[in-house]
């Protein structure tokens, strides 16, 4: 059972402040932190703070990227490799973020003559952020400057070795930092985490920080002011479909990327994207949104190094050729398929290591002694699991570093293990903390307070680990009420719906975290008329109150209200558009039975 959360209302010297808008968008926001009339203004009209901000034409206008401290250097020391034709590698991560990180600054470094190649780690054999055998590699192609995108900022081991090889490096990524300043790498840091910075919007994605380095390079650039309005525009559908499946706030700047890059995705300029939209059946003349991104862009890209490696992913983002570009846009959408079934598969298993009735305060599923879960999927399961059962969840696989063959049993058994976990969290628990007082047992980890990753090098450690993480769940989460939590912004009167407040809504988009689609309630509304839809009667519709109100799949769950009932609703408020007609509809996110 879902507990509704209504958000406390605005007081009236709040509305007295802002004229012109109504009380019920004024409130929602209000919910995403906007108190400020400037912040409201610039909300609203897509601008922002001019004195911190650079303009590449109508429409482009984004934060100055000098703001961060290390940006000139990291410029003059880019620009003086291209001058010397130095191989230049940007060394990236092998999920979207990562993907599209290294793929638009990989253009334009291309586009500024640079002698550039761009190097994915394994996600199984090499794991995530800097190793020393990719740095050897890099090393042996002759190149002599690393830029990484989306990793790096832990990596003040490898960092040291590079740089002793002779290596210049310059670290570009947007991952929490290590608590010890001492524990940064020793080189130039591109990160609007790092608080030194002061920059406006501190939760840019990967792609975002790539986006300001790209931003930086053009300003210093003697192309000419059209050219560079081309580059920043060409690269903005990556910047969009890199943030949203980041899953980072889309709210400050990150908004405005979101906004302008969907505009940018919608004009299908390039073949992967197109490729991928027609694989994914997105297409039939309506618009691509924030959603479609989140829910079916984004896990095709990411089930290229889930099931295999991230090069697929990215040669669909940098194909020349519409035939290459459908090709590499299938497998994706197969590996895609076999990706929901493996996950499906393991959840399973760890729902069976799950007491129902005595649930604990963090949930571990490990991996049994003959079972190798697929590493590139076990954060997925972390997610359904912390969303199902309101806990935060780390999911740890095994993998065999050493074994040998017994003659007995005729089968390989390990003599060495090591394990790999990923984790997701609820919000009254910062995970990536939490981890980090573990940090003695983990060999690497890292993460945000609402997902980590990290790995253990031998089964003790991993015991010990156990114990701690549980130990210290149990004291942050004492007394607190673990069940779903359904935040509700507004409650209406059914005076309050209409179209006209449904377009209002719609303003608010881009939707996504902290910014997400506003969940509304109503109470007391009457049930006049019930019917089944689709192929299969899955769907319910609700005639409440005058509206229309559907619920997708939820026919089974709901069939037990009748005409004549009276419910509180939680509900999206969308417009409904058909033949012509434009309506105010209602989704249903939960439905109850009035109080009597």
């Amino acid at each position: 059972m879902k507990e509704w959360r209504v958000l406390p209302k605005i007081e009236p010297e709040f509305i007295a402040q802002h004229e012109g808008i109504s009380k019920i968008f004024l409130q929602l926001l209000f919910n995403r932190g906007l108190k400020e009339k400037a912040a409201v203004i610039s909300f609203l009209s897509g601008k922002l703070d001019n004195g911190l901000a650079v303009s590449f034409g109508s429409g482009l206008d984004f934060y100055d990227p000098f703001i961060f401290k290390d940006m000139a250097a990291a410029v003059d020391l880019i620009i003086d490799h291209i001058k010397k034709g130095n191989g230049i590698v940007v060394y990236g991560d092998y999920d979207a973020d990562g993907v599209t990180s290294s793929t638009i600054l990989l253009e334009t470094l291309k586009i500024l003559h640079a002698q550039v190649e761009v190097y994915l780690p394994d996600r199984v054999s090499e794991g995530y952020g800097l190793n020393k055998m990719a740095i050897n590699q890099i090393l042996d192609g002759g190149f002599k400057l690393i830029i990484t995108v989306d990793n790096g900022i832990r990596n003040k081991e490898e960092v040291a070795y590079a740089k002793s090889k002779g290596l210049d490096i310059i670290i570009t990524d947007h991952h929490v930092l290590p608590e010890d300043e001492k524990d940064l790498p020793d080189c130039l840091i591109i990160n609007p985490a790092d608080k030194r910075n002061n920059y406006p919007c501190p939760f840019l994605a990967g792609v975002g920080v790539a986006f300001k380095l790209i931003s930086a390079l053009l300003i210093k650039s003697k192309l000419e002011d059209s050219q560079k309005k081309l580059i920043i525009e060409k690269s903005l559908d990556l910047v969009a479909v890199g943030t949203i499946a980041d899953m980072v706030s889309l709210l400050s700047e990150n908004r405005l990327l979101v906004k302008r890059g969907l505009e940018i995705l919608n004009q299908s300029k390039r073949l992967g994207l197109k490729a991928l939209l027609k694989s994914a059946k997105i297409s039939g003349g309506k618009k691509i949104e924030a959603w479609n991104v989140g829910w079916q862009i984004g896990p095709r890209l990411n089930a290229a190094s889930r099931l295999s490696h991230a090069n697929t992913a990215f040669g669909l983002l940098t194909a020349n050729t519409e035939e290459e570009a459908e090709t590499l846009a299938e497998e994706l959408n197969q590996r895609n398929l076999s990706r929901q079934q493996i996950t499906k598969e393991i959840t399973e298993q760890v729902e069976k290591q799950i007491d129902s009735e005595n649930i604990p305060n963090i949930i571990l599923g490990i991996a049994g002694e003959d079972e190798i879960w697929n590493e590139g999927v076990i954060g997925l399961v972390a997610g359904r699991i912390a969303e199902k059962y309101y806990r935060p969840t780390l999911i740890i696989t095994r993998l065999i570093e050493e074994a040998e063959f017994d003659i007995e049993k005729k089968k390989l058994v390990p003599k060495k293990v090591s394990f790999k976990g990923s984790g997701r969290s609820i919000p009254e628990l910062n995970l990536v903390k939490a981890i980090e007082t573990c940090a003695d047992e983990l060999d690497k980890y890292g993460g945000h307070p609402m997902a980590c990753g990290f790995s253990i090098n031998s089964e003790d450690k991993l015991n010990i680990f156990k114990n701690k993480i549980s130990a210290l769940a149990d004291k942050e989460l004492a007394g607190k009420n673990l069940s779903p939590k359904l935040e509700i912004e507004s409650v209406l009167e059914n005076s309050d719906i209409s179209l006209n407040l449904a377009d209002e809504i719609n303003k608010l988009e881009p939707f996504g975290q902290n910014n997400q689609q506003p969940k509304l309630a109503s109470y007391n509304l009457l049930i006049e008329d019930i019917s089944l839809m689709g192929f299969d009667n899955q769907h319910i519709k609700f005639r409440l109150s005058g509206f229309w109100a559907l619920a997708f799949g939820a026919a089974e769950q709901y069939k037990h209200f009748k005409i004549g009932d009276r419910v509180d609703i939680a509900y999206y408020l969308e417009v409904n558009e058909f033949n012509g007609r434009r309506d105010a509809q209602l989704k249903i996110i939960d439905l109850r039975l009035a109080d009597k």
